[in-house]
Parts: C-alpha cells; sequence; structure tokens
C-alpha cells in the first residue's frame, strides 16, 4: 500500500509544471495566436507612440498660439508683424495670419479693382482653407486610435475563440479532461484577450481626450480667425 502511494508521487509529480510565463504562453501558441498576439502589440506600440507625438505637438502648438497672440496683441503694426514672419508661418495661428495678410496685400497692389465685401469674402475663405489644412495635419493618425480602440477587443476575442477550440481538440486527441491538458490552451486565449483590452483600453482614453484638446484648440484657431477678420473688415471701412 505504501509502496503504491510512492509511486502515484512520483507519477505526480514526473509531470514539469506548465510554465505560464508570458514568453512560454507565446511560444506555445498556435501560429493564429502568435498572429494575433504580435499584431496587438504592434497595434499598441503603435498607439503609444501616436499617444506621445500628439500630446507633444498639442504642447507645443498651444504655446505656439499664445505666444503669437501675445505679439498679435500688442498693438504693433500688422505689415510690420508680417514682414518678421517671413514665408514660413511656425505654427497654425500664424500661418491663417500669413495667408491672410498675403491676400490683403495681393488685392491692394490690385488698387480698387475689388470690392471690400468681395475682399473681406476672399480673407474669410483662405482663413477657413488654411485652417482646415492646418488642422487636417494635425490631427493624422489619429483615427487609428479609435480604430485600435474598437476593433482591438475583436482581434483578442479571435484568438481567446480560437485557442479555446484547440483546447477542446487536445481534449478530443487525449480524451483527457483533466486541468492540465486544457490550462495550457486556456491560458494562451485568455492571454489574447488581455492583449486586446490593453491595447483598447488606452486608445479609447487617450482617443477621447486628444479630440477634446483638438477641437478646443480648433476654436481657438476659430475665434482667431473671426477676430482677425473683423479688424481686417474695419480697416478696410476705414481706407474706404
Amino acid at each position: 500500500m505504501e509502496n503504491t502511494a510512492v509511486e502515484a508521487i512520483v507519477m505526480g509529480g514526473s509531470l514539469s509544471p506548465t510554465d505560464f510565463s508570458i514568453m512560454s504562453l507565446f511560444m506555445r501558441a498556435d501560429l493564429v495566436v502568435k498572429g494575433v498576439i504580435v499584431i496587438l502589440v504592434l497595434a499598441s506600440f503603435w498607439c503609444w507612440a501616436i499617444i506621445f507625438e500628439k500630446l507633444f505637438v498639442l504642447r507645443r502648438l498651444n504655446k505656439g498660439a499664445a505666444d503669437f497672440e501675445a505679439v498679435f496683441w500688442s498693438n504693433k503694426s500688422l505689415d510690420e508683424l508680417y514682414d518678421r514672419m517671413g514665408a514660413q508661418p511656425s505654427d497654425p495661428m500664424s500661418a491663417i495670419f500669413s495667408t491672410a495678410m498675403r491676400e490683403w496685400r495681393r488685392a491692394a497692389t490690385k488698387g480698387g479693382e475689388s470690392s471690400a465685401a468681395s475682399l473681406s469674402d476672399r480673407i474669410d475663405r483662405v482663413m477657413e482653407i488654411t485652417m482646415s489644412r492646418e488642422m487636417d495635419r494635425v490631427e493624422r493618425y489619429i483615427t487609428f486610435l479609435a480604430s485600435t480602440g474598437s476593433t482591438a477587443p475583436f482581434i483578442g476575442l479571435f484568438g481567446t475563440v480560437w485557442g479555446i477550440m484547440n483546447s477542446f481538440q487536445a481534449i478530443a486527441m487525449q480524451k483527457n479532461t483533466s486541468l492540465a491538458v486544457v490550462a495550457p490552451g486556456i491560458a494562451e486565449a485568455l492571454f489574447a484577450t488581455a492583449l486586446g483590452l490593453l491595447a483598447a483600453i488606452p486608445a479609447v482614453l487617450a482617443y477621447n481626450k486628444i479630440s477634446k484638446d483638438l477641437d478646443r484648440y480648433a476654436g481657438r484657431l476659430d475665434s482667431f480667425a473671426g477676430e482677425f477678420s473683423a479688424i481686417l473688415s474695419r480697416q478696410m471701412e476705414e481706407d474706404s
């Protein structure tokens, strides 16, 4: 009886414990599950790169807008400010100012060929086009965060379903329903789900915050364009 107990202990201990580390889960995973894991890891890294880049860009743009507004409202001549800026504006707000002043000067060189109303419309239009172009450049890649946030959980779920299918196949082939047979496949499947959530949650949170900050910055540009348009309209009325 004692020998039987010892043999049972030896047989039970002869099976080395399964390694559930992240690298081991990846190496043991099926080829499809490995592909899902690689896709989610790459998507997560790309999302974090976009997040840090956009946060840095927004901080730089807000600082540039604040510096430009301080100079713009310092009662200096608009022509002097435009000449000092040159043809290469450093931020979207100065680009809006530059395009409007360029249109203003082009009309001034032609004399009285165009009415004040048509000139005002053209200035408003070029400022709107410039603002749209600059915002498109700032918002580049932001949709990847939304796409990752909406699709990553389902990609991870696909890896989970595939891993569970492999676990059931292992049960059918070995005709053994013990946890030692099922656990590795289920662990790999749950690992894919965890990676899907790990990629999706930061992407969704960052997309909401960055989108709100971009909307606030776009509103700041729109307010400046409206104020500058009013200044130019008043100047045209004084000149007429």
